[in-house]
């Protein structure tokens, strides 16, 4: 639990660090493409134009930093209270960007004016306002300008030397590639921002700004170790892992989301050798050959890397060199990883689980999209995706979300932003797992999902169900998968799908696998399906979860299993205790077999009638096996 604790304190630190920065990252692109382009060495050398950078990197940036650190703070007087208190910084220490200053300043800043707005509340006299107003934020941004002067500022230079001289002295003594073991599972982690921008931007930029170019900006936006990871899945992989691989490929190395290929580490936790090697490799190999960047690559695209790469043709090299070392040691260690590890049809759904096993975390199922917290609204207006910085998987979620959306007619907003910001209005929260806990905290009374891959549009129709039909939506959800799974021209059904002697009254089983064991035996000796169908019903399960909701579990067979179903036909497993699926209680099981669209109708028939809770109670309470039937006839569910 400290553990825990600790690592949500860290991540929230590395998320406001980032929340500084990232909204002003255009600000640095241009500085970056700037310098590219009209200094001395430059694409287009310019002398007059060249001016621009010196005051643009000591003043222009850590005053943006500073005003929106302030801001996060305390709205616009916590901004603007943050950029005088920046100034003060800026000047007290003019030989070195302040980026640490300004990260330091500025929310220091705007919770000065915080406190003192809370403790004149409503002391004011009527007219006087904003006489007071603008004097308090004028003399304390004064005050706090005149500290950074005199201390602040020049003890962050201090700090920055010792820091500029650490990474010299690694750099020297060939240890550099060493700082891969942290910053790599930081990032699957999501522990990253607190290292990158809290330490590595702040250095590079003044590493930049004397030699023209630094390499910490690469240390963590190199995008070679993880394009290694996805391109062994596209190969090596296994089920949907390896289907979804070649798009996260994609998204990963030209989309600069980093994000994409996590879900893919946490599913082999021994892929984090994988990139830890590569990421030592990419900076060996950067260091040897002297690369860098002139600015932060964000996101970290091969594009945005070449974008920044100073205009030397030996750097161009060395940096591809760099991402492409990286990239093959990666993609070498996680193809022996994929190949020796135990024989699995890998589902990036598990995903959920594996993260479950590693965290020690507890989860109700282990789909895409897990409800972790509240009630879904009656009526939905705004769905928010939130992550770490809101510029990166959230922004490619809501794009995939907002188009599902679109396309079912639904009047609802779907935006994205950081974690930080989120807007108190936001009904429907969604996040990555290892986040939702921040989220949870920054906005308690919203109904939150977590998403862990990204790619999987198939799972968003999950949440565009329940919006569209929320008593019944898991169960058409089944409907939608049996329709997908129906051969052309198939036969017509047999005289009765559902006989008395396949209904199955006061049963009670230990586990999930016991219950759909049973359910499974009895299709078989009811002629239903082949022995084999079984495991094929385990692994249904074991791919995405059976349990349809209102006590409720649907088991059935695989795509690859309908060669094993010799007729439609449905059996029926009363548990009036109850079995856990995956944390949920489930007291009606109905055992599936679909050869052709006959039994359809029946799965649209069980999903309206288990809609009804009612409906429930008088199955789970029925004496016999022709209770049943009748009450599933009065539903008009089975047909003779």
């Amino acid at each position: 639990m400290a553990q825990s604790n600790i690592k949500v304190a860290v991540q929230k630190f590395g998320n406001f660090l980032s929340s500084m920065v990232l909204p002003n990252i255009s600000a640095f692109i241009a500085w970056g493409l700037i310098t590219a382009l009209f200094i001395p060495t430059g694409f287009l050398p310019n002398e007059n134009l060249a001016k621009l950078v010196s005051p643009m990197v000591s003043y222009l940036l850590p005053l943006l930093i500073g005003y929106t650190g302030g801001k996060l703070v305390h709205d616009q007087r916590g901004g603007v209270v943050g950029a005088i208190a920046t100034m003060g910084v800026i000047v007290g220490a003019p030989n070195v960007p302040m980026f640490l200053g300004a990260m330091i300043m500025g929310p220091f800043g705007g919770w000065v004016i915080k406190k003192f707005d809370r403790s004149i509340e409503g002391k004011i006299k009527a007219g006087f306002e904003m006489l007071v107003n603008n004097f308090s934020a004028g003399i304390l941004g004064g005050l706090l300008a005149i500290l950074s002067f005199l201390a602040i500022g020049p003890a962050v230079e201090v700090f920055t030397g010792w820091l500029v001289k650490g990474v010299d002295w690694l750099v020297a003594t060939g240890l550099l590639p060493l700082t891969s073991i942290i910053i790599e599972p930081a990032k699957v982690l999501f522990l990253n921002n607190a290292i990158n921008q809290g330490v590595l931007s702040p250095i590079g930029v003044e590493q930049a700004r004397t030699a023209g170019k630094s390499l910490l900006f690469l240390l963590e936006a190199n995008p070679g170790p993880g394009i290694g990871v996805l391109l062994a899945y596209c190969i090596f992989g296994k089920g949907t892992a390896k289907k979804t691989a070649p798009g996260a490929a994609i998204i990963q190395f030209f989309g600069g989301i980093h994000e994409i290929y996590f879900p893919y580490i946490l599913m082999r936790p021994m892929l984090f050798i994988a990139v830890i090697l590569g990421g030592m490799t990419g900076v060996f190999t950067l260091v040897l050959l002297g690369g860098g960047l002139l600015a932060p690559a964000s996101p970290g695209s091969i594009l945005a890397i070449m974008a920044v790469t100073p205009h030397h043709a030996g750097t161009y090299l060395a940096n591809l060199a760099g991402v492409l070392a990286a990239g093959i040691v990666s993609f070498v260690v996680s193809s022996f990883i994929l190949k020796t590890g135990k024989e699995q049809a890998e589902d990036i759904e598990e995903a959920t689980r594996k993260m479950q096993e590693m965290k020690g975390k507890q989860s109700s199922v282990s789909n895409v999209l897990v409800a972790n917290i509240g009630t879904m609204p009656e009526k939905v207006n705004k769905i928010v995706f939130a992550c770490d910085a809101g510029m990166g998987s959230s922004a490619m979620g809501a794009s995939l979300l907002r188009k599902k959306v679109k396309e079912a007619g639904l009047n609802i907003s779907v935006t994205n932003t950081a974690i930080s910001n989120l807007p108190a209005d936001a009904q429907i929260v969604v996040t990555q797992e290892e986040l939702t806990p921040r989220a949870q905290n920054k906005l308690p009374n919203a109904y939150h999902i977590s998403v862990d891959n990204f790619l999987s549009s198939p799972e968003y129709d999950k949440l565009i169900n329940q919006l569209k039909n929320p008593e019944t939506a898991g169960l058409h959800e089944i409907v939608e998968d049996a329709e997908a799974n129906v051969p052309d021209g198939g036969s017509h059904a047999e005289d009765s799908l559902l006989l008395e002697e396949n209904i199955f009254l006061n049963q009670s089983f230990a586990t999930k696998e016991e219950a759909i064991r049973f359910a499974g035996r009895a299709l078989v000796n009811a002629g239903y399906v082949k022995e084999s169908y079984i495991e094929a019903m385990i692994a249904r399960d074991e791919l995405t979860s059976t349990y349809m909701g209102n006590d409720v579990a649907i088991p059935h067979g695989t795509e690859d299993a309908k060669k094993d179903v010799l007729n439609s036909g449905f059996t029926v497993v009363q548990v009036p205790n109850g079995v856990d699926f995956d944390g949920q209680k489930v007291r009606l099981i109905f055992g599936i077999a679909g050869k052709d669209g006959t039994h359809l109708e029946i799965l649209s028939g069980i999903a309206v009638t288990c809609s009804d809770m009612a409906n429930i109670e008088k199955l789970v309470e029925a004496k016999s096996a022709r209770e049943i039937v009748d009450i599933l006839n009065d539903k008009e569910l089975v047909h003779s």
